[in-house]
């Protein structure tokens, strides 16, 4: 999350509590959040596929090598 999200996060938050939070502010609170979630669901699925993919033991390239 970018620094500017966090800020805006915590005016948000310190609003609230004030119960001064416009419903517009509230609705930008939720989209941003989504769209963060959305964000990091993305990465962490990317993330997954990088590590479970196959790596070749040494062996299989050092045997690899020995054919050139």
């Amino acid at each position: 999350m970018s620094p500017e999200i966090q800020a805006k996060i915590a005016e948000w938050r310190d609003k609230a509590q004030r119960g001064v939070l416009s419903v517009d502010e509230m609705r930008e609170a939720i989209r941003l959040l989504r769209e963060d979630r959305v964000t990091a669901a993305q990465t962490a699925s990317r993330a997954k596929k990088a590590a479970t993919a196959a790596i070749p033991s040494a062996d299989d390239l050092l045997a690899e090598l020995g054919g050139i």
